[in-house]
């Protein structure tokens, strides 16, 4: 395996070649084993509370578990990016941009290994983005 020097220093003839995938395939799966952890815990730590007798207790109990149900629910949806980033992967296209084509660039997919835009195209989605809340 690759490190991410390595990665980095490759020429940018060889983008996505069968070390860049593996190496991108590996902390993909590496991202879903740690949220699926992540699920595990907030499941048990949901279950396994008791019911407790006072007010007060019980109002903290039930936001400590409002939480823990917004952390899931993010968790889940980061599982679904992964799951789908991770098919890309095996139809042979990951890191390239979903509207233009280009490739996203090693460096970004580091520091998102689930992004589907270019730098470009997704300054293009927050800038419409602003523009309409604006507009409201």
């Amino acid at each position: 395996m690759i490190s991410e020097r390595q990665l980095l220093a490759m020429p940018e003839e060889e983008y996505m070649n069968e070390e860049q995938l593996a190496f991108f395939r590996n902390l993909l799966l590496q991202n879903k084993a740690e949220i699926e952890e992540q699920l595990d815990g907030i499941r048990t730590q949901i279950i396994g509370q008791e019911r407790e007798a006072d007010e007060l207790d019980r109002a903290l109990t039930e936001e400590e578990n409002r939480q823990r149900l917004r952390m899931a629910d993010r968790q889940t949806k980061l599982m679904h990016k992964v799951v789908k980033t991770l098919k890309k992967i095996e139809e042979g296209e990951y890191g390239y941009c979903k509207i233009s084509g280009e490739p996203i660039g090693l460096r970004r997919l580091l520091l998102r290994p689930t992004a589907d835009l270019c730098a470009e195209e997704k300054a293009r989605q927050e800038s419409r983005e602003t523009h309409y809340i604006k507009l409201r």
